[in-house]
């Protein structure tokens, strides 16, 4: 090979390495940086915890939504309040319950995507109470649903770990069964008005052995939504616990690919 043909070729390689990393360094810069996390119903943010540790070592900016639970108005308007502390486009995610309050407050301008993990995701006019019906749970179907004089419902804690945490330990589950916060009753039956899966990209995480929510129904939802679905084999309803690397995972994917 002559020097010219050689000087040609390199040329060539470094002009396509340069293209690669420009390309990349795009593809970096318009990624969505923030992302919120919503939790479910008898749970709270700290269950985010490994999922958290996850994206920002990725690079991201995350913050968690810590939701009263004691009315869905007051829900929406707590994952709103960490909405507008956002200082760009965001990534909204949420777990079960989570699902129904990120419908209705994901409709904020600075919300790019939605991401469900193993989450309720309602129309309007429907509530997550009669979607459930679609496709009956185990748990619909138990007696590990308890509810307080007051009008709040909380998980049985003997029945706790195979309902909702059946591929933690024991000890772990045991935990989260002493901490749950109780969640009104009238959250389960609050109507969405508008939707915001209907307007923005969205992505479902479906798990397989989910016991809370009927995986069947996180699957319709996907469907019925058109989003981009992953499931995650063997996975309980806490598969933001106990899967930290397949949730930030897909959370990763939408942050690439909403605009």
């Amino acid at each position: 090979m002559t020097s010219t043909k050689r000087g040609t070729q390199s040329l060539c390689i470094v002009l396509s390495l340069l293209s690669c990393c420009a390309l990349l360094a795009q593809n970096e810069e318009q990624r969505v940086r923030n992302i919120v996390l919503v939790h479910g119903a008898w749970a709270d943010g700290s269950g985010w915890k490994s999922v958290y540790d996850i994206l920002v070592k990725d690079g991201y900016n995350v913050s968690i939504v810590q939701e009263p639970e004691t009315s869905f108005k007051e829900d929406v308007a707590a994952t709103k309040r960490v909405l507008a502390q956002q200082d760009g486009p965001c990534i909204l995610v949420a777990h079960s319950y989570g699902g129904a309050v990120i419908t209705e407050a994901g409709t904020e301008p600075t919300v790019a995507g939605l991401v469900y993990i193993a989450a309720h995701m309602p129309d309007a006019g429907e509530n997550e109470a009669d979607d459930g019906k679609r496709f009956p749970s185990d748990l619909s179907k138990s007696t590990a649903i308890k509810k307080t004089a007051d009008g709040f419902t909380y998980l049985d804690p003997a029945q706790f770990h195979q309902y909702f945490a059946a591929d933690l330990s024991a000890e772990q589950a045991a935990f989260m069964a002493r901490s749950q916060v109780v969640n009104a009753a009238e959250n389960f039956k609050a109507v969405i008005t508008t939707p915001a899966w209907r307007s923005k990209p969205s992505w479902m995480l479906v798990a397989t052995k989910d016991r809370t929510i009927n995986p069947d129904l996180e699957r319709w939802y996907a469907a019925r939504a058109k989003s981009q679905t992953v499931e995650v084999s063997g996975a309980s309803h806490s598969v933001y616990v106990s899967r930290p690397k397949e949730v930030a995972a897909l959370i990763e994917q939408a942050a690439s690919h909403a605009r």
